[in-house]
C-alpha cells in the first residue's frame, strides 16, 4: 500500500487497510477555536482528535468508548490501552491550523505528519539540514516545489514520531515505510510511517 485516503469524522465505521485507517476533524468550531492563546486553542484540538480516536475505535472494535484509553508520556508513542489491559494498537496524532489527524495502527506502533501546503522561502537551507541530501537535491528540479517540500517534510516528520524522536538536523533515513496520505482537504498533505514488518 503506498496510499491511503483519510475519513472525515465524524463519519461511518472505518475500514482499515492493512490494519491502518486515519480520521481528520475540523476544529475551527469548537469555542476554543476561537481563542487567542494557541495553547488552548491546541489543547482543544488535543482532547477532540484523541476523543475522535476512541469513537471510531470504539465503533470499529464494537468495544464502549470508556474501555478505550489514550497514554502518552514525554517522549514515547501514544499507546492503546483496552479495558485497562495495554494492546498492540499504535496511534499518532498531528494538527495544523484548524485541522486534527490521528492515524491508528491495529498491528503496532505509527507516525503521522500532516502539513497544510506553502512555500518555503529558505526551503534550500531547511532542507539540507532537516531532510538530508536525496531530498534536497531531488527539490532541486521539483516542478512543484512548495508541495514536494511539504511532502517531504510531513514524510520525515513522520518517520521521527514512529521512532519517538524529536526534531534534529538530518543524520539518517530512519527505518520503516511511508505511506503517503490522501486528505479530504486540498490544501493538506500528509504521511504516516509503519515499520517494515506491519504484521
Amino acid at each position: 500500500m503506498n496510499t491511503l485516503a483519510v475519513q472525515a469524522w465524524p463519519g461511518p465505521t472505518p475500514a482499515p487497510q492493512d490494519g491502518l485507517f486515519a480520521i481528520l476533524i475540523d476544529t475551527s468550531s469548537a469555542p476554543a477555536a476561537r481563542a487567542s492563546d494557541a495553547g488552548a486553542r491546541r489543547d482543544a484540538a488535543r482532547r477532540q482528535i484523541r476523543l475522535a480516536a476512541r469513537e471510531a475505535l470504539a465503533a470499529l472494535l464494537r468495544l464502549p468508548i470508556g474501555d478505550i484509553a489514550i497514554i502518552s508520556a514525554p517522549g514515547m508513542q501514544p499507546r492503546i490501552q483496552l479495558a485497562g489491559a495495554e494492546s498492540r494498537i499504535g496511534c499518532s496524532f498531528t494538527y495544523d491550523d484548524h485541522y486534527a489527524l490521528a492515524a491508528i495502527n491495529l498491528r503496532g506502533p505509527v507516525g503521522v505528519d500532516m502539513m497544510r501546503i506553502q512555500d518555503i522561502p529558505d526551503w534550500q537551507a531547511v532542507a539540507r539540514d532537516y531532510l538530508g541530501p536525496a531530498a534536497a537535491a531531488a527539490l532541486q528540479s521539483a516542478a512543484d516545489r512548495p508541495s514536494a517540500f511539504t511532502k517531504a517534510w510531513t514524510r520525515r516528520e513522520a518517520a521521527l514520531k514512529y521512532h519517538a524522536q524529536q526534531l534534529s538536523e538530518w543524520q539518517a533515513d530512519l527505518p520503516g515505510r511511508a505511506i503517503s496520505l490522501i486528505l479530504p482537504a486540498a490544501e493538506l498533505t500528509g504521511h504516516i510511517h509503519i515499520g517494515d514488518n506491519n504484521a
